[in-house]
């Protein structure tokens, strides 16, 4: 697989190449198609699952990214639809341990998905606006598809 792009500059995933016309995949719909070989440029530098990742929404990749399990991205959820949460709500609330709680709000806050916040006078996180547009692009998904 190799990212080409169009004359307009798209970028599009080459799914087979023959010698006139080559089958290319948009990475934002998923919708194949074939183009001349003459309006692709060929992009060796641009590595293909790049390409592949970018037609998902940015925040939606961010989340993806930082949550490594159901229970991180439950957290950013969480802290999404009731935040802000003292860190004392969220210790209580939740079955993590200290330590695990400020390993994975410290990953979120790098990430840029959450924000330090003061809750009822005591340290505290909540969502970002890029965390609340991720998580309402992951439930707007296919729900016939449950694990």
């Amino acid at each position: 697989m190799q990212t080409v792009r169009d004359a307009d500059g798209d970028r599009f995933l080459l799914v087979k190449r023959s010698t006139d016309s080559s089958l290319v995949r948009d990475p934002e719909t998923g919708a194949e198609g074939y183009r001349p070989n003459e309006e692709l440029r060929f992009e060796a530098a641009e590595p293909p699952l790049s390409t592949a990742a970018a037609g998902i929404p940015g925040p939606v990749r961010r989340v993806v990214s930082a949550a490594h399990d159901d229970r991180s991205l439950g957290l950013l959820v969480e802290l999404a639809d009731r935040g802000p949460l003292s860190v004392v709500e969220l210790l209580d609330a939740y079955d993590l341990c200290e330590s695990d709680l400020h390993g994975l709000l410290a990953e979120f806050r790098a990430a840029g998905l959450i924000d330090e916040a003061t809750v009822h006078g005591e340290r505290g996180y909540d969502a970002t606006p890029v965390t609340e547009r991720a998580v309402a692009a992951l439930r707007v998904g296919d729900e016939s598809e449950s694990a």
